[in-house]
C-alpha cells in the first residue's frame, strides 16, 4: 500500500512538473508572438542609414526611399525608423551618416520625453560593419564610425533591464528598437501590439541580447515583404534600411 501511494505521489509529481514546463513554454511563446523580429548580418547584409537625398530633401516615407533606391537598382529589402525626430524632422540627438556627423551628440541629462530618460544610448556602425550599441555616457567618437543614431532610453545595458521600466507597466504603445545578439547580428523588433517598456526589453533579454536601444514608439513602422509587412508610408526623420542591387 505504502509502495502504491508513493507511486501516485511521483507520478502527481512528474505530472506537475511536466504541466509547469509546457504552461511556461507555451508563455514564452505567446509572448515573443508579440513582437516581429528581423535578424541582420551587417558584415554579409547591406545596412544603411538615410535622411535625406542627393538633393538635400528628406526622405520621410519608406516609399520615397524605396523610389529613389529603385532608380539606383536596388531594391528596399527592410526598412525601420531609426530614432527620434524633432519638428522639422531633423534626428534628435547625434546622427551620423557616411562618417559625417550631421547632428550633434545630446549629452543633457535631462530633457521631456523618452529621448532623455536616463541612461539612453547610442547605436552606430564603425567602418567594417561591425555593431556597436552603448549608452551616451559611454560613447566615443571616432573616425572609424560610418553611422550612429542616438535615441533613448537603453532597453538593456549589459544584459539588465533598464533600472527605470516597471513590470506591468500600464504606460503602453507600439515601440521598435535594435539589440546585438550572442553571434553579432543585430535584432530589430517591433511590438504588433501595444506593450511596455519592461516587457520590450524582455523581450531582447530572452533573445540574448546584451545591450538594447529603444529607437521610437506609436509613429513606430517597418517595411519587410520576407514576413508580410509592406507598411510604405512613415513621416519620419531617420530610416535604417536594407538594400541589395538588383
Amino acid at each position: 500500500m505504502k509502495k502504491l501511494i508513493g507511486s501516485i505521489v511521483i507520478l502527481g509529481a512528474l505530472v506537475l512538473l511536466t504541466s509547469f514546463f509546457f504552461v511556461n513554454k507555451s508563455e514564452t511563446q505567446v509572448k515573443k508572438s508579440r513582437f516581429l523580429s528581423y535578424e541582420i548580418n551587417p558584415l554579409q547584409q547591406e545596412l544603411h542609414f538615410y535622411w535625406k537625398n542627393e538633393n538635400a530633401t528628406n526622405y520621410k516615407s519608406f516609399q520615397n526611399l524605396k523610389s529613389e533606391l529603385e532608380k539606383e537598382n536596388k531594391e528596399l529589402i527592410f526598412a525601420m525608423n531609426g530614432g527620434m525626430y524633432n519638428k522639422d524632422l531633423s534626428p534628435q540627438g547625434l546622427y551620423i551618416e557616411n562618417g559625417e556627423t550631421k547632428i550633434r551628440i545630446d549629452t543633457s541629462q535631462s530633457g521631456y520625453g523618452n529621448f532623455y530618460l536616463q541612461p539612453n544610448g547610442i547605436f552606430y556602425l564603425t567602418n567594417k560593419n561591425k555593431p556597436v550599441i552603448c549608452t551616451t555616457k559611454m560613447f566615443a567618437s571616432s573616425e572609424n564610425i560610418k553611422y550612429a543614431t542616438q535615441s533613448g532610453p537603453m532597453l538593456l545595458i549589459d544584459g539588465k533591464i533598464h533600472p527605470k521600466f516597471r513590470k506591468g507597466s500600464s504606460n503602453v504603445h507600439i515601440r521598435n528598437g535594435v539589440g546585438i545578439l550572442p553571434n553579432g547580428n543585430l535584432l530589430f523588433a517591433i511590438s504588433k501590439e501595444k506593450t511596455n517598456f519592461y516587457d520590450f526589453a524582455s523581450y531582447f533579454k530572452q533573445n540574448g541580447c546584451k545591450n538594447a536601444l529603444y529607437l521610437d514608439g506609436f509613429v513606430s513602422r517597418v517595411y519587410l515583404p520576407s514576413k508580410n509587412q509592406n507598411q510604405l508610408d512613415g513621416n519620419f526623420g531617420v530610416i535604417i534600411g536594407e538594400t541589395k542591387t538588383k
